[in-house]
């Protein structure tokens, strides 16, 4: 029999706040954590708008010594799982540590690290560079701090799917709790790619917004949308098996229940005509819940501000749910948090969770224009409340990855 998995904690480090509790409270009041790009000079980039972590110091959790040797994707990291261990109320001890693993992943890891070793080696000579260069780069180094500062000896890993990172990350570290693997993981995404080469190639690519009013410079679904804000964070969340859970009396956030993971074959940045691939992770992981479409109340878009996201997503949607797309509720957070990437997927699961748990929708800000293709129920512009039983949360990335997850409220 397949093991029943719950939230039991969550932490998030976001342009909304460096709490899980103050960012939901900035997402429920609409709050736009878009502002002018201050980590670089905007003038050297088409894109002069990012959404940037605010007032956020490592220092708060762990020793500066230590710190200097971790890129800042693993701070953001590092802080969300501290917080949402805290917040699950969990303390590892010999045996428990054995049965608790870390899956937290990244779509682009250490990419500041890279720069300015990069920049040392020109100027300085290969004996300059750092010897923790390699351990500070790699997109798997926030699960392994994250896992040698709690000791949790369980399964150590890290998916890397774009911006489908952290959802591929929480549905694989659910997968290994249901099939009996581990009791508890610590799961999500982490990033941060506000950096000289990253911008730069989003802009090349024409991914990012060139709207300079940070206030409406991310607007899903909206027709006069042209492009994604980068943003930066992590969100974590942590799962546990339901009777681990309840054997110590764990305050249950939502239970996780279905996981749908399928790739594009397509293109290497654009979504699948139509949303086809996205709509067969959607029936996935319905499927792997074992529910039917119409109990799905509620959607946590990818709902990028892209024009051709948006509205595949908006097709795939239909097409999964027929007629019952008309009366779901389908909201784009990243109109408020930007787009953080491999972090998106768990910044976005904690979002639904709390949706689940609370009855409060969180808004599509921004839509002020709408798209006559994107014609669903965005939920514009302010929170909704309404109870609602199960959610889901999509991802998509480049290089055609697709993740979709299925919670219930517990």
């Amino acid at each position: 029999m397949k093991r029943r998995v719950v939230i039991t904690g969550i932490g998030a480090v976001t342009p909304l706040g460096n709490t899980a509790k103050d960012t939901w409270q900035a997402i429920i009041e609409g709050k736009s954590g878009v502002g002018p790009l201050t980590r670089l000079d905007a003038d050297q980039f088409p894109a002069k708008v990012a959404a940037e972590v605010k007032d956020f110091s490592i220092e708060q959790f762990i020793e500066k010594k230590e710190a200097r040797k971790m890129d800042r994707f693993t701070h953001y990291a590092l802080a969300a799982s501290i917080e949402a261990m805290s917040d699950a109320g969990l303390e590892l001890d010999e045996k428990t540590a054995l049965r608790t693993g870390v899956w937290i992943g990244s779509g682009i890891g250490g990419m500041e690290t890279y720069e300015n070793q990069f920049r040392t080696f020109l100027d300085k000579g290969v004996r300059r560079v750092s010897p923790f260069f390699v351990p500070m780069m790699i997109p798997d180094m926030a699960s392994g701090q994250v896992s040698i500062h709690f000791g949790a000896k369980g399964i150590n890993s890290c998916t890397v799917t774009a911006c489908a990172s952290g959802t591929n990350s929480i549905g694989d570290a659910f997968k290994v709790i249901q099939r009996g693997d581990a009791d508890v993981m610590i799961t999500g995404g982490a990033e941060a790619p506000i950096t000289n080469m990253a911008v730069a190639g989003f802009c090349s690519n024409t991914a990012l917004t060139t709207n300079t009013d940070p206030s409406t410079a991310s607007r899903p679904f909206d027709q006069n949308r042209d492009g994604f804000v980068i943003g930066e964070g992590a969100g974590i969340v942590i799962l546990e098996e339901l009777e681990h859970a309840l054997a110590r009396g764990a305050t249950i956030y939502a239970e996780i229940s279905g996981y749908g993971s399928t790739g594009d074959a397509h293109h290497i940045t654009a979504p699948a005509p139509e949303g086809e691939g996205a709509a067969r992770a959607m029936y996935q992981a319905i499927e792997d819940a074992g529910l039917d479409t119409e109990e799905i109340g509620y959607i946590n878009a990818h709902g990028t501000s892209t024009p051709y996201n948006d509205l595949y997503e908006t097709q795939a949607i239909k097409s999964v749910f027929g007629d019952h797309a008309r009366k779901l509720a389908v909201s784009s957070t990243k109109s408020m948090t930007g787009h953080l990437l491999g972090a998106a997927g768990g910044i976005e699961a904690i979002f639904t969770a709390l949706a689940l748990k609370e009855g409060i929708l969180p808004p599509t800000i921004n839509i002020k224009t709408p798209d006559p293709e994107c014609d669903l129920d965005y939920i514009p512009n302010q929170a909704r409340h309404k109870d609602i039983q199960v959610a889901m949360s999509n991802s998509l990335g480049f290089g055609g990855h697709n993740a979709s997850l299925v919670f219930k409220k517990y």
